[in-house]
């Protein structure tokens, strides 16, 4: 086990290891979120907020968001930036499987800012949904003045866990989501996995975002991953995270920015990992650090310790001699307090086990990524996205074998929109199946990942790419047609490579 769990948490990172409305000059209160009323904002070191919550009543959430540019807090200081509902953390959507989600689009953003266009869309990253209209389909442009009815049938088999939104605007998906167009969606059912004493613990969600700064705005474009950037929880700076001695707690990390990178680690303390990208673990591991690239998301338990003041900080990470080096930054402080509780037993076993092992493959598929620079542009087996051709043709009610090669001298992580995937192996390791489930990941440079991909459900052209913004907006991605079998679109597509 320890092997291929080593093998596993290289990857599982990914790679684990080598894987409301403001507009006041006064200063923030000690007492309310960041973008609130000037009556309730909050200032550095004030305790985590949690967003607020929409939530499915009666098997339906039906909700607006309104995109715009605003002057709110970010952080410690006021910005303009592109908000969602006036917030620069937005409202977590909280759903069950099966739900339906009925969710009207406002674009009143109404000027071009920073070159940047106005028009917008959403994709539900990570939510397996229909990529057709009007659910989750990235190719349409919501135009400003306009609203888009978006309407996703939750199957009832979705996994349960963490997922977000964000804009997926073709050649603008970075600026926008860098200017503050993400926010954290929900999908209930984790909790029925653990055990009864477990199951009303404390949660929190650990949103990381981040921002440069151009003057008085987040600078969204054009934008250097290499420049300094502004980290924050949430939309706050360096919040408390308050945990009694002993006491479990879940935490939903994700990092819903565009283009960084996070080591987290919490000193003294161990991650016990329990979903990953929206999908349950089979069995549950620890880490003292978590690798996450932008989109990734860990479901984690954290427990007590004996009293103290410890720091979540991301650590130094070095992407490679093409790529960037992100410097360490204290994300928050965590402050253990108050009448000491029982230490729970982690347990082992956890989600239900989806093996794709011995599964029947019907294609293998070679994605190679490739690059230059000056300027930069970034390919998926040579070609540059082009939202009018098809690059990959796949059927439904299959399961294919994709190889993902990083031809490039800095990683990049793979993410695939409608589906999620199983990580057979890196570099020829096996990884484990009780933890090899993502949507998600980081694929170091001049390693080769292997993954099996089991089209359910939906048809319809959908995207794959890197999910550093900078480099999809600038080539790295392509278009996947998934096809009923009874048509032969497919013929002189990609099928086997």
């Amino acid at each position: 086990m320890r092997t291929s769990s080593r093998a596993a948490r290289l990857l599982t990172g990914l790679a684990l290891a080598g894987i409301w409305l403001s507009a006041c000059d006064e200063p923030p209160s000690e007492r309310a979120a960041p973008g609130t009323s000037p009556a309730g904002r909050l200032a550095t070191g004030a305790d985590l907020q949690d967003p607020p919550e929409l939530v499915s009543h009666n098997g339906v959430l039906r909700t607006t968001l309104v995109v715009d540019r605003r002057k709110v807090w970010v952080g410690d200081r006021q910005l303009w930036a592109l908000t969602y509902n006036d917030r620069y953390m937005p409202p977590t959507l909280r759903v069950q499987p099966g739900d339906r989600i009925e969710l009207a689009m406002v674009n009143r953003v109404g000027a071009k800012l920073q070159g940047v266009t106005t028009d917008t869309n959403l994709h539900t990253h990570g939510l397996h949904v229909s990529p057709r209209q009007p659910a989750d389909d990235p190719f349409i442009s919501i135009k400003p003045g306009t609203t888009y009815h978006y309407s996703y049938q939750l199957p009832r088999d979705i996994t349960p866990g963490t997922y977000w939104y964000h804009s997926h605007i073709d050649m603008y998906s970075a600026a926008q989501v860098a200017g503050g167009e993400s926010g954290i969606i929900i999908v209930d059912g984790l909790r029925k996995y653990l055990p009864t004493s477990l199951r009303t613990i404390t949660e929190h969600v650990i949103a990381l975002k981040d921002d440069q700064v151009l003057g008085d705005a987040i600078k969204i474009y054009p934008l250097s991953i290499q420049a300094k950037t502004n980290r924050t929880v949430n939309g706050q700076q360096n919040p408390v995270i308050h945990i009694r001695p002993g006491e479990t707690q879940l935490w939903r990390l994700a990092n819903i920015g565009a283009n960084i990178y996070y080591k987290l680690r919490l000193k003294n303390s161990t991650f016990y990992v329990i979903a990953q990208d929206g999908f349950p673990v089979h069995r549950i591991y620890s880490a003292d650090t978590l690798i996450i690239p932008a989109g990734g998301r860990y479901d984690v338990l954290v427990q007590g310790g004996t009293g103290g003041i410890a720091r979540l900080e991301t650590q130094p990470f070095y992407t490679g001699p093409a790529g960037n080096k992100f410097p360490q930054a204290n994300l928050a402080t965590v402050i253990t307090s108050g009448p000491s509780m029982v230490r729970a037993r982690v347990p082992s076993l956890f989600g239900p086990l989806d093996d794709l092992s011995h599964a029947e493959i019907s294609a293998r598929k070679t994605l190679v990524y490739t690059e230059k620079t000056n300027p930069d542009r970034f390919y998926i087996n040579g070609k540059a996205y082009n939202p009018n051709r098809v690059d990959f043709v796949s059927r439904l009610n299959t399961v294919e074998e994709w190889t993902v090669r990083n031809d490039t001298q800095e990683d990049h992580s793979f993410h695939v929109h409608t589906n999620q995937f199983q990580v057979m192996s890196l570099n020829g390791k096996l990884v484990d199946p009780a933890y090899s489930w993502h949507e998600t990941v980081n694929v170091l440079r001049g390693q080769k990942l292997v993954l099996r991909i089991r089209f359910t459900d939906f048809t319809g052209r959908t995207l794959l790419h890197c999910h550093l913004l900078n480099h999809e907006d600038r080539g790295m991605m392509a278009v996947l047609d998934i096809i009923d079998g009874r048509s032969d679109r497919e013929k002189g597509q990609n099928t086997d490579r």
